[in-house]
């Protein structure tokens, strides 16, 4: 593709290495591109709350789109700027009583959004009891399931340390209707549950039309299968080695794993 005018990035398995961290070469030709002008996003199933690790070592001060695109996020100036296809607690309720159903032993979670990433009038993260967090349990308000279910979230987290993924995936999608959007970013026991047609590509989308920028001239970097929207979406969609099944398969471009600075490795061409 011609020189790229915007980088969009999934964080977790992409960006970031094994131990979550950036690597010195990352770093580098991130900033390189940014000095030079081009936008680079974050885009992530992550909150707000959990981008300025990711944004500060580079200087990010833009754009993120967080929650898979529910969320469009300034960094520099620690503000939402826009929030799309809130779960409502009529929906969130009947989503809940047909996933105990379907995934016996399963645990939820809910995300939710202020005006700041760490807004102190609202609990970002709650968890009911024997929801259980791939990334520990140290973080989130300990509440009922009702109370879960009781206000607008931008996601519905569920959990099952004893199932993969794709299993908990495809038995939620043999009873919930195409009212909500299903996918997941880690493969291990967690799937994300966003109001219909919401995802990083509509995220994106809204960035790209703000700064003027084609998704032509676009490209997008992604390993898990709520990056896959994103990868269609832009004019060049890579997946690092180490991505899920559908991400390869829609992919233009396959490059190294997230800990071979697999999106390094692109960039460089240009940078």
């Amino acid at each position: 593709m011609e020189k790229p005018q915007l980088i969009a990035s999934d964080v977790d398995g992409t960006l970031l290495d094994t131990y979550e961290r950036l690597s010195e070469r990352t770093i580098a030709v991130v900033r390189r591109a940014t000095e030079e002008g081009v936008p680079v996003v974050l885009a992530s199933g992550r909150p707000p709350r959990w981008i300025p690790s990711v944004a500060e070592p580079v200087g990010l001060t833009g754009y993120a789109v967080c929650a898979n695109g529910a969320v469009l996020y300034d960094i520099g100036a620690d503000r939402v700027v826009d929030v799309h296809g809130l779960l409502e607690p009529m929906l969130l309720a009947d989503v809940v009583a047909e996933l105990a159903k379907a995934i016996p032993g399963c645990g939820f979670a809910a995300e939710r959004i202020g005006t700041r990433a760490i807004d102190p009038k609202v609990r970002n993260l709650v968890v009911e009891h024997g929801y259980r967090n791939p990334w520990g349990d140290g973080e989130g308000f300990s509440v009922s399931r009702a109370e879960v279910v009781g206000r607008p979230a931008m996601k519905l987290l569920i959990s099952h340390p004893g199932m993969k993924s794709d299993e908990m995936s495809e038995a939620a999608r043999a009873v919930l209707d195409s009212s909500v959007d299903i996918t997941f970013s880690a493969g291990y026991g967690l799937i994300e549950v966003a109001a219909h047609g919401v995802s990083k590509a509509t995220g994106l989308a809204e960035v790209a039309d703000r700064l003027g920028v084609s998704a032509q001239r676009s490209i997008a970097f992604g390993d898990m299968p709520n990056d896959v929207e994103m990868l269609r979406w832009a004019g060049h969609g890579v997946a690092m080695a180490n991505g899920h099944p559908t991400v390869l398969a829609v992919a233009d471009e396959v490059t190294g794993p997230n800990t071979e600075d697999g999106v390094a490795q692109v960039l460089e061409r240009w940078w």
